[in-house]
């Protein structure tokens, strides 16, 4: 087998979301990978789609056979007029479309031993079992990793082997364990204690370490790997350090992670010996039983020379006998499983197997393709070696056993094969569906019109929020019959969800993280509602002390968050200071003490005047860095040295609190550079001046520039550095200082404010230079330049076959909302981690039951009152919802009571009680009914009871 030869540089701007899931090397090596692709009805198709947007070096398709009606239900590059074409030729050029990065060839001859020789790795498709056994006893021979893939109505099958010495050189997603290193002991063993006592839970005994940035026992630095024992009280055993020099500080411990051989069986053993991915006993059986399944319909085939006709009872008891007639299963060790076939199990697959459905393909196809990735990336623990998947829980579970099969008969079209499963009355309802869906409305409008001409699309692009009611408001909601979301924040998560809530409508939402994806779905009256995690909500508000980021930081996180307030300050906080400096001066007193400081850094630092020069910026980056990493952190160990005491005894510097040192400014340190010549380079920008991305010409101008005079730094107050804040010491001779500074540079131009841009090269390079050097100033493990930049930049790691698999799991969950109404046992929520072939399906809950006296309801409940012709009194309201529930409410519009128990006079409440429901509204909250609007929604609080409770609203018909 040969590797793609590629002098290509990797894009990482087109791969930038994948790379924070798979790494460099791996997508180097994908990116020289070639793989054979045999088959292109719907799994082959995803599998194409997904290896081409993932940027294999070549994909060879191989499908002589003609396009037909029934390929078009779940193979998307094909239409109407490629039938009769190879469905290979007609794939090809939409294919390539996808990433011109990767060569898309097509194979029309046979597959024979020279060919797969030319591959690493081979996929069939839609293939018939001889055609599997002869590849894979070829493959297995010569060491090509090898793959099958399929899916029969709603079953699917993959089947993996990768030869039996085959290494995983990276088994998960997770990144190397890093912690910051407190102490070392001389001794057999030497006894590491971590700075941070949560970071020695994530180590395991036996892991692997190395050691860096270790001040005193250097011998450490860059050893060999060295196995661990953890203590009981969570200090670490790192072997004998007896010999070596006295630890002094710093340094930081980084798991070295091990590569794992996997070993395969061939095809020929595997088919009745099979190891399966389940998580339990009757997931094990379930799986089997769809084994033999599957190799009963291959013999069925084999006999008739066709597959099972749809819904037909006499071809699926064939099916059945079939598969009672195979061989008995092997165990492990070769023993003979002693198992009951699920007949019933089996018939259900063999009636609806005729069938061809998008979202199948696009699970076992997302699913093949992350293991074609694991095979040529050699990241990632393969599948051990067969998976089976079944979505049976999409066909109605009253249906008859054996319904009408003239309803299931193709109809030489587009949805003959989601007809095979379903109907042609699903069909037809289905076809009237109308949906909201996820954002990036018109590509993604375009992109669904040339799937299917049928599709009516209409683009949204207004923002769905609080902001946008009057757009997605009632009239909108009553048009849809649900919701589709895959939103990025779990704000918005939630504020779609209570929309869903409200108008009653079925949400599918979904989401993936790099190899994680989930689907859930919430049905009214059926299911519970949304709930975001709440470790997952807490973590996306979350938000560090000022005081830990700016002095006392302890995780790579903090140096990151105060990089990027630094680059908010200087670069963009500040030049709107200058731009509105007479604004700023007359409300000086109203900026908070980091604002205040990073002005001064500006105006008062080395440069007290506007740069004209490429130079005078290469100047004042310069002095920020001695500011920053050298004179500050002195300023900072001059009120508090690193031998200070507390008053109880204990050590200012313990704990999380590190002791700082300062660093020396060395034009040979990478780092170093980097961070002045990106600040340089955006200060330059913000002024209007050229900047510069010379790095040699750089290293010769600052080594003729003398280092900055801390006098000239002097006056920029260092904040907070006795926990009293300096900006408690800006008084009038600072304010005066800062006025005239200011007035000297807002003559000239307005400065350009930078705004963070993640795309942005100068502002990631100086967020990751200023955070790594902030780590190095308190023996912090710095953040490199990928994690710097997908953290700051907040960009949620993604791959396509996540998002594919997650996208078939809704589709399926769609299956069942459209038809006839279902039981909550029908519905799955969906979790899967294909790092770690993990996947698990579940029935929803149920929506939970409050109580309040006799009364019960669930979230999905609400009280509908008609406004009435004429209008009702604010007190034929509250009379009715008392006949309703048997209690006296008071009723409350956005907080604002419309009637007060207590502290209003008789006369005053006589007088609104007799007042139309929509004229109080007006005078209690200033607002009138929006143009549309078809209910007011009033809260409902019980009069005389303390305790907290949460009714249904009331839904006040206009």
């Amino acid at each position: 087998m040969d590797v793609l030869e590629t002098s290509k540089l990797l894009d990482e701007e087109l791969y930038s979301r994948q790379l924070y899931v798979l790494g460099l090397p791996a997508m180097q090596r994908i990116q020289g990978a070639k793989v054979l692709l045999s088959g292109l009805q719907g799994v082959g198709a995803e599998v194409a789609k997904n290896l081409v947007l993932m940027g294999v070096g070549s994909l060879t398709l191989h499908d002589p056979h003609p396009t037909c009606w029934s390929d078009l239900s779940a193979q998307f590059f094909l239409s109407e007029q490629d039938l009769g074409r190879s469905r290979a030729e007609a794939s090809q050029e939409l294919l390539a479309k996808l990433n011109g990065a990767v060569q898309v060839c097509i194979h029309t001859g046979d597959i024979t031993e020279d060919l797969l020789l030319d591959f690493q790795v081979v996929v069939l498709t839609a293939s018939e079992l001889q055609e599997q056994l002869k590849v894979g006893t070829i493959c297995h021979k010569h060491g090509v990793c090898f793959l099958v893939a399929d899916t029969r109505g709603l079953v699917g099958q993959l089947f993996c082997d990768f030869g039996e010495d085959f290494t995983v050189q990276d088994p998960t997603e997770a990144e190397p364990l890093v912690a910051a290193i407190q102490h070392i002991s001389q001794g057999s063993p030497g006894i590491l204690t971590l700075r941070e006592e949560a970071d020695a839970h994530r180590f395991n005994s036996g892991d692997l370490v190395t050691f860096s940035g270790i001040e005193g026992m250097v011998e450490l630095n860059g050893c060999a790997p060295r196995p661990l024992h953890v203590q009981r009280d969570g200090t670490l055993e790192i072997g004998d350090t007896t010999t070596f020099s006295h630890y002094l500080r710093g340094g930081v411990v980084t798991e070295v992670k091990r590569p794992k051989t996997v070993s395969h069986e061939p095809l020929d053993t595997a088919l009745f010996q099979p190891r399966v991915v389940a998580q339990s006993p009757q997931e094990v059986h379930r799986a089997h039983c769809l084994h033999q399944a599957f190799h009963a319909l291959h013999k069925f085939q084999q006999l008739h020379g066709r597959p099972p006709k749809p819904w037909d009872p006499v071809d699926a008891e064939m099916v059945v006998d079939l598969a009672q007639a195979l061989e008995s299963l092997k165990g492990t060790e070769g023993e003979p499983l002693e198992e009951q076939l699920d007949k019933a199990l089996v018939q259900r697959v063999a009636l609806s197997s005729a069938g061809g459905l998008s979202p199948m393909a696009a699970v076992l196809g997302a699913v093949a393709a992350q293991e074609v990735l694991k095979a040529v990336s050699k990241k990632f623990m393969p599948l051990d070696q067969w998976l089976y998947f079944d979505a049976l829980d999409c066909l109605p579970e009253d249906e008859e056993p054996f319904p009408n099969p003239e309803d299931y008969a193709p109809r030489d079209c587009r949805y003959d094969g989601q007809i095979a499963v379903f109907g042609a009355g699903f069909q037809e309802k289905l076809s009237h569906q109308r949906y909201l869906l996820r954002p990036k409305a018109e590509v993604a409008a375009e992109a669904a019109r040339r799937l299917n001409s049928d599709l009516q699309v209409t683009p949204l692009t207004y923002q769905l929020d609080l902001t946008t009611e009057h757009i997605y408001g009632d009239n909108f909601f009553s048009s849809v019959d649900g919701v589709a979301a895959a939103l990025d924040s779990f704000q918005a998560r939630r504020y779609v969800a209570a929309r869903c809530t409200h108008y009653l409508k079925p949400l599918l939402e979904a989401g993936t993280k790099g190899t994680l994806g989930s689907a859930c779905v919430f049905i009214p009256h059926v299911t519970e509602d949304y709930r975001a995690p709440a470790s997952a909500a807490a973590s996306e508000d979350a938000s560090y002390p000022v005081c830990t980021v700016r002095h006392f930081p302890s995780t790579t996180e903090h140096t990151l968050q105060w990089a990027r307030d630094e680059f908010e300050g200087l670069f963009h906080l500040s030049a709107e200071t200058v731009n509105c400096h007479q604004q700023a001066l007359t409300s000086l007193a109203h900026l908070d003490e980091s604002q205040v400081l990073t002005v001064q850094q500006v105006v008062l630092g080395v440069l007290r005047q506007r740069p004209q020069t490429w130079r005078d910026c290469v100047l004042w980056a310069l002095g920020q860095w001695q500011l920053c990493f050298h004179y500050g952190i002195t300023q900072l160990l001059s009120r508090f040295p690193p031998d200070k005491v507390l008053e109880n005894g204990t050590l200012f510097w313990s704990g999380p609190k590190q002791c700082p040192r300062p660093l020396e400014f060395d034009t040979s340190q990478d780092t170093h550079l980097l961070y002045v010549l990106a600040a340089a380079n955006l200060y330059a920008q913000m002024h209007g001046l050229p900047g510069s991305r010379d790095q040699t010409a750089l290293r010769r101008l600052l080594k003729l520039l003398p280092l900055p005079d801390p006098q000239d730094l002097a006056p920029i107050f260092s904040s907070d550095l006795e926990l009293a804040s300096a900006y408690a010491e800006f008084g009038p001779e600072q304010s005066k200082q800062l006025h005239e500074a200011l007035e000297i540079w807002t003559v000239g131009p307005p400065l350009e404010p930078l705004t963070f841009e993640k795309d942005n090269d100068f502002h990631v390079d100086f967020v990751a230079a200023a955070a790594s050097l902030r780590a190095q100033n308190y023996g912090i493990p710095p953040a490199d330049r990928t994690k710097t930049k997908r953290i700051v930049g907040q960009i949620t790691p993604a791959i396509a076959t996540t998002t594919a698999a997650v996208a078939g799991l809704v589709g399926l969950e769609l299956y069942k909302v459209v038809g006839s109404p279902r039981p909550r046992s029908a519905f799955r929520h969906s979790y899967l981690n294909l790092a770690e072939n993990y996947f698990s399906r579940w029935v929803p809950h149920a929506p939970a039951i409050q109580k309040f006296h006799h009364w019960k309801w669930t979230c999905w409940d609400r009280l509908e009152v008609p406004a009435g012709q004429p209008e009702r009194t604010l007190e034929s309201l509250l009379a009715h919802v008392q006949k309703l529930n048997g209690l006296r409410v008071r009723m409350l519009l956005h907080g604002k009571a419309l009637l007060y128990s207590a502290g209003w006079s008789p006369e005053k409440q006589d007088q609104h009680l007799s007042r139309r429901v929509t004229d109080l509204v007006l005078e209690v909250t200033r607002q009138v009914p929006k143009p549309g609007q078809r209910v007011l929604v009033l809260e409902l609080s019980y009069e005389g009871e303390k305790e907290d409770v949460t009714f249904p609203p009331l839904h006040y018909k206009l």
